[in-house]
């Protein structure tokens, strides 16, 4: 981990994020698009105790904004009171444990201003475990373990959920993703260019993203959130492997249901493309991302979520037991 001692290590696969929205959004219900009814609100409670004391909701993506471990929701991190310039800052670690050696640790930031602008920051530790033994096996060359993508998050509410006091109207926020890769560029070269050879030529990008969100709070007596959305990318493997001069529009959504106020359980997609050509037996083609959330809310400023997903091929492997948690804290 060359660069890694420049950053705090923590937890990856972010988790998730709809029962953490959904019970902060019981909290902050003052917030500006705050879902609604998500839980009982405690009326006595004046809304700058509600701001200091909402839970931490929602949780951070691998990539450092708000919503679930692989897909965002419309709902920005803890926005705070409506008409209060700073909403609460929140910081998490993830860690993703992979299989066949592979891992992902992140740390996160995020702030929300005027309850409309989420800034984020990820620092995200990619761990390439067998890929690197594959490489020497068929090259003879000894590869870096490691690379890092430091992601950093600019995402805005457009539209408020129930605007002009229409229930169906969702939460539409826009997101700009900008993603730096620190390592891949080494391996590049101590392979030869073989991955600039299968179009990977660039170590930046930008992530465009569209997300919206809607909660239904009396399915089965509880509240139901849905999050549907698009994503433009150039990405491989969201930027651990580099990024390439093809970009594709992708679908990815999720669904949380909170049957208890400290309880939720989620459901994620991911669609993925390959903006590369494939070298058979080290990097193969991308599949789509699924993950099942379990977060728990045990306080007002703590949340952990565990994940368990189904990614497919990641880059020489099929990895369908992915397990992840994270542990988010609100200020």
């Amino acid at each position: 981990m060359r660069n890694g001692k420049l950053f705090v290590k923590g937890s990856v696969a972010a988790l998730l994020l709809w029962g953490t929205v959904a019970a902060w959004a019981a909290e902050a219900a003052q917030s500006t698009n705050a879902p609604p009814a998500i839980v009982a609100e405690k009326k006595e409670q004046a809304p700058e105790a509600a701001a200091k004391s909402g839970p931490p909701l929602p949780v951070h993506t691998t990539e450092g904004y708000g919503g679930g471990a692989i897909t965002p929701t419309a709902y920005l991190v803890n926005p705070g009171p409506k008409g209060q310039v700073f909403g609460l800052p929140s910081i998490s670690g993830t860690y993703v444990n992979i299989g066949q050696g592979k891992n992902v640790e992140t740390f996160a930031i995020t702030e929300t201003l005027f309850g409309r602008v989420e800034l984020g920051y990820g620092a995200s530790r990619f761990g390439i475990g067998d890929v690197k033994d594959d490489i020497k096996r068929v090259t003879g060359v000894s590869v870096r373990d490691d690379v890092w993508l430091h992601n950093f998050n600019l995402r805005g509410l457009i539209v408020e959920e129930n605007s002009a006091n229409q229930p169906w109207v969702p939460a539409i926020t826009a997101g700009l993703h900008y993603k730096i890769n620190s390592g891949i560029d080494e391996i590049d070269k101590d392979l030869g260019g073989a991955f600039r050879g299968i179009g990977l030529d660039r170590t930046d990008g930008y992530d465009f993203t569209l997300t919206a969100s809607k909660t239904f709070p009396k399915v089965f007596g509880r509240p139901l959130i849905v999050s549907a959305g698009g994503r433009n990318s150039s990405a491989a493997w969201t930027g651990y492997l580099g990024f390439g001069d093809k970009r594709s529009f992708t679908f990815e959504g999720n669904v949380i249901y909170v049957p208890l106020d400290w309880l939720a359980f989620g459901y994620e997609y991911r669609g993925k493309t390959d903006p590369y050509s494939q070298i058979g037996g080290l990097v193969e083609g991308e599949d789509d991302l699924h993950a099942f959330d379990v977060i728990f809310m045990p306080n007002s400023r703590l949340s952990i979520a565990l994940v368990y997903g189904a990614f497919g091929k990641v880059l020489n492997a099929t990895d369908n037991k992915v397990g992840a948690v994270q542990v988010k804290w609100l200020f």
